[in-house]
């Protein structure tokens, strides 16, 4: 489905039950997103808000994304997974073998529709365009604060429009951009994004890069930004394939060699000049939960902010999971699931990620197995393939070619089902020998890292292991008995407290936190842990600082996978009998 606008997108939320309306003055430097933090967490991502009163000339929408319902609304479906199997329904038909003239033939109709969501630019203004800043500033639009230790006010749900200057191939992606005065705003482009290879081009060719950033409009819009896209596959294209019609685009009025959406709510049109000195932008609170610190980017200058009447400033807060953003992320899991196995990783059964691993820290995999190292295949093949090479910590778990053949048999479970999850993979896996490490590159806002965007990986293979794979001279070991928190604070004062709750539900791992005071603090303590007869049979134990509460689950594994560098901090102990299970840790620097 289309949506109109995002007046009418607005409208539906209301009309669901999903919109509050804030009639009362409230402040977009801090206030807007302390509500909207608190809304989110409030239980099923809360209520889409509107901001009514804002001290502008416009109202702010905020947390429309930040439910599955929303989210799904945004993009006229009823489920994720129907567009899903949409895509692989067309990957198929396309990749099937066409044996005569007849079989092209019957595919000359879905070809057409598909020709038919293609973006089209149309003759004469948008709506975008009925107003025109006299003189454009951008302080006049209810740009949000979002966290005390923010360098300032930043666009937080801009769709930016870059063009290669050779090839005039468009690019449409999500870059925050810190306000710095009335027509001047930093560009958070990172060096793996295609906008930044445009502006690479730009500087070779010393002119200055013209771009242009939509607010509002129909909602898969921002989505189709954030979307991780081929590099030469137009995000519209996307979008027009979600919305079922083609988006039409109009020329900007002051860099008419951009296009953008006529029906965006505001168009902010501009240059980067390579020439220019870069800004010093930042500290943001970001999506992974921490600030990321300042450094130097591009200067967007502003020649032109148009808007539609009646038009409303779209926004949006990241931070401490969950947020809105969770629910983008989990639209693309769904959506680019059958990309990723039609076309690089036929055996992948499914995917998730964990809302704690802020999308790229923890990815699960489910495969069909069939051969001994197939996990180890995967694991390269998720690494290389677009965003999945910032992929920190990878866990993978199989589905049963044969279940009925399995003694005893095996029980299902779909791979959101954490905890039966956990049972499989720990009831499979050998810390010795199917935890595999590697380096490569990160997201630069990963501050684990030793390295500015390029760390440790971890792949944790929770098949079940064909007998090529099996070392014998390890045993599985069941778990001792005998462990509580109160024996091991006992024996080590420095731990704050110990999470046992796994072993109950025959999950072999620990979660301990730790008042470390000195280097190599863990590793030592992990050496005296694991030497204690009741650590037999433990085969993982997740280390996080005291400050963290490790009966908080959730919360802890989200600090734990943010500061993990897995190449790193990973300690593997081996009892001395050589039959006993080795233990394996991860700590936090």
């Amino acid at each position: 489905m289309a949506w109109k606008n995002q007046q009418q997108f607005i409208d539906a939320l209301e009309n669901a039950g999903e919109l509050v309306r804030i009639k009362s003055y409230v402040n977009p430097k801090l206030e807007m997103a302390e509500i909207t933090d608190r809304i989110s967490k409030s239980g099923n991502g809360g209520k889409a808000l509107l901001f009514e009163n804002t001290g502008y000339d416009f109202p702010v929408l905020m947390n429309a994304y930040g439910s599955e319902k929303r989210m799904c609304m945004a993009l006229g479906v009823e489920q994720l997974d129907d567009v899903a199997r949409e895509i692989e329904d067309l990957f198929k038909l396309l990749a099937a073998p066409k044996e005569g003239i007849l079989d092209k033939l019957k595919m000359l109709p879905k070809l057409s529709q598909f020709a038919s969501w293609m973006p089209k630019v149309k003759k004469g203004k948008g709506e975008c365009q009925e107003i025109v800043m006299e003189v454009p500033d951008i302080t006049k639009l209810p740009v949000i604060t979002c966290w005390p230790k923010d360098g300032g006010p930043f666009v937080t749900l801009p769709v930016i429009h870059t063009k290669d200057p050779h090839t005039h191939s468009r690019n449409v992606g999500m870059y925050r951009m810190q306000v710095f005065g009335p027509a001047l705003t930093g560009m958070h482009w990172h060096k793996h994004k295609v906008s930044a290879k445009h502006f690479a081009e730009y500087k070779k060719l010393n002119k200055r890069m013209p771009i242009a950033v939509a607010l509002g409009g129909d909602p898969v819009y921002a989505y189709s930004a954030t979307a991780p896209l081929p590099e030469n596959v137009d995000e519209y294209m996307l979008a027009g394939f979600l919305r079922k019609k083609n988006v039409e685009l109009v020329k900007c009025i002051s860099q008419p060699g951009v296009e953008v959406p006529a029906d965006a709510d505001f168009i902010i049109e501009g240059y980067v000049d390579p020439s220019d000195e870069l800004i010093w932008e930042g500290p943001f609170g970001d999506h992974t939960g921490y600030y990321s610190l300042p450094d130097w980017y591009p200067r967007f200058h502003i020649t032109a902010i148009t808007h539609k009447k009646n038009a409303v400033y779209p926004a949006t807060i990241v931070g401490i999971p969950p947020q809105e953003d969770a629910w983008l992320g989990k639209a693309t899991e769904r959506i680019f699931l059958a990309p990723i196995k039609m076309t690089m990783v036929p055996e992948i059964v499914d995917m998730d990620m964990p809302v704690e691993g802020v999308f790229h820290n923890l990815v699960i995999t489910k495969i069909k197995k069939d051969y001994a190292g197939q996990g180890q295949k995967v694991m390269n093949a998720m690494w290389g393939a677009g965003q999945m090479m910032f992929n920190k910590i990878l866990v993978l778990t199989a589905s049963s070619p044969d279940p009925s053949k399995e003694d005893p048999p095996r029980e299902s479970f779909k791979i959101n089902e954490y905890v039966k999850l956990a049972q499989d993979v720990f009831k499979n896996l050998n810390p010795a020998t199917d935890i595999y490490f590697s380096t490569g590159p990160m997201d630069v806002l990963d501050h684990s890292c030793s390295k500015l965007g390029f760390g440790g990986k971890m792949c944790i293979d929770g098949t079940a292991k064909q007998e090529e794979e099996i070392d014998d001279n390890y045993s599985i070991l069941d778990p001792a008995g005998g462990l509580s928190e109160a024996f091991l604070q006992s024996k080590f004062p420095e731990i704050a407290a110990v999470n046992t709750s796994l072993l109950m539900k025959e999950i072999p791992c620990l979660l301990i936190s730790v008042q470390k005071n000195r280097k190599g603090h863990i590793k030592e303590l992990h050496e005296k842990i694991g030497s204690l007869t009741e650590m037999e049979g433990i085969k993982m134990i997740l280390y996080v600082e005291h400050t963290v509460d490790a009966h908080d689950l959730a919360t802890a594994l989200w600090r734990f996978c943010n500061n993990l560098d897995p190449k790193r901090d990973h300690h593997l102990y081996k009892r001395a009998t050589s039959n006993q299970q080795p233990v394996t840790s991860n700590q936090q620097p």
